[in-house]
């Protein structure tokens, strides 16, 4: 049995010398050092220090940018369901705003039943000045409710004669006037039943506004 000899590797020299001895190639070998000086302590503990740091920042911005990547993903996917609870609390607000403002002016047209006739006669009072004749008809005209508005017409600078004529069916604080020229009418039910009608109309606009604001910008 023959063993296929293995092929002889020349030695090869780290540093390589020419004919006179000078040197052509310098090694690239270093010992290792074993020992290191105060100052090369603290030099190496320096850029330790340094490159711990580095790392801490670069890490510390990698997470701050995937946090923000993951805030901005997150707000992304809510903003239908934001948009929605901000529509429902719209709404919720104004039902008790106006369930609140009806609540007042009821309890202050029951403590001052003529406030909004004194308001409509001061509003109309040029209307009213050149007529002869004012009929007011509310419910419940007795004597003093009478010269109460009689003296409310005098302080408005009506001059002229003053009829009045019983409605029964009129709610509390409701009144018809009428003269020679026109004609006025005041019921709260009515009038908080217009306002209903307007919040609701406004809101319906907000709703579709910005549906249509971004169908404009998708075009």
């Amino acid at each position: 049995m023959t063993v296929a000899p293995i092929p002889a590797q020349p030695f090869s020299f780290d540093t390589e010398f020419d004919a006179t001895g000078n040197v052509v190639r310098a090694s690239a070998w270093q010992p290792v050092k074993r020992a290191y000086s105060p100052a090369e302590v603290e030099a190496l503990v320096a850029d330790a220090r340094s490159e711990g740091r580095a790392q801490a920042l670069a890490e510390l911005d990698s997470r701050r940018a995937q946090a923000i990547a993951d805030l901005s993903a997150a707000l992304a996917a809510s903003l239908p369901r934001l948009g929605g609870v901000i529509e429902t609390y719209r709404e919720q607000t104004a039902e008790l705003a106006l369930a609140t403002g009806r609540a007042l002016a009821s309890t202050a047209l029951e403590r001052m039943p003529h406030a909004a006739l004194q308001a409509a006669l001061e509003e109309l009072g040029r209307e009213i000045d050149a007529s002869p004749r004012l009929v007011v008809a509310m419910a419940g005209l007795d004597e003093a409710a009478r010269s109460e508005i009689e003296a409310l017409c005098a302080s408005t600078g009506y001059a002229g004669a003053v009829r009045f004529r019983d409605e029964p069916g009129l709610a509390t604080a409701a009144f018809e006037l009428e003269w020679a020229d026109g004609r006025a009418a005041f019921d709260a039910a009515e009038a908080y039943a217009r306002l209903e009608a307007a919040v609701a109309r406004a809101l319906a606009a907000d709703r579709t506004e910005p549906s249509a604001s971004s169908e404009g910008m998708n075009s």
